[in-house]
């Protein structure tokens, strides 16, 4: 039964991710994004780790989205005021999807599957082992992200803040 949740999440993952690709609007890319992340959630619930659902859907479809779609309204995107888009940029966007194609080929190619008999271990999701993972063998890349948001967040600010005309 648990092969059928995984098959229908990973279909919804992926329809869901096609449709922020390919929808017109940007509001409705930001909404078919969340609920791709609520399916890639459904994941984590079947892989036994719970908190990391939880945290999923807490951090990205609630903070996150919410943040893009503050964006999207502060932009004010219409056709009218959008620049034309030159060749390019379309030739390096082109390029940078197929080196990506190229490293998820790499590493699914080199990943190692489990064996079809075994379950994953029950103590997988448990909070204490995440945390003595998190802390102790990742603690200078949890820094560094930790970093990256607060650098993110003040160009947010400065992006977001007006300037000043003086006469």
């Amino acid at each position: 039964m648990t092969q059928y949740f995984f098959y229908f999440l990973s279909f919804l993952a992926i329809f869901f991710a096609a449709l922020v690709v390919l929808s017109k609007n940007p509001v409705h890319s930001v909404l078919y994004l969340i609920l791709c992340f609520f399916s890639i959630a459904g994941h984590y619930i079947l892989l036994n780790a719970q908190f990391l659902a939880a945290v999923h859907i807490i951090v990205y479809a609630g903070a996150i989205m919410v943040l893009f779609l503050f964006v999207l309204m502060l932009m004010n995107l219409n056709r009218d005021s959008e620049p034309p888009k030159s060749w390019q940029g379309k030739v390096a966007a082109t390029l940078a999807a197929g080196l990506l194609l190229l490293v998820f080929t790499a590493s699914i190619k080199g990943a190692d599957a489990l064996p079809s008999g075994n379950q994953p271990d029950n103590t997988v999701g448990l909070l204490t082992n995440l945390g003595k993972t998190l802390y102790n063998d990742f603690m200078l890349p949890f820094e560094v992200s930790s970093i990256l948001f607060l650098v993110a967040m003040v160009g947010a600010v400065m992006i977001g803040k007006r300037e000043e005309v003086s006469e």
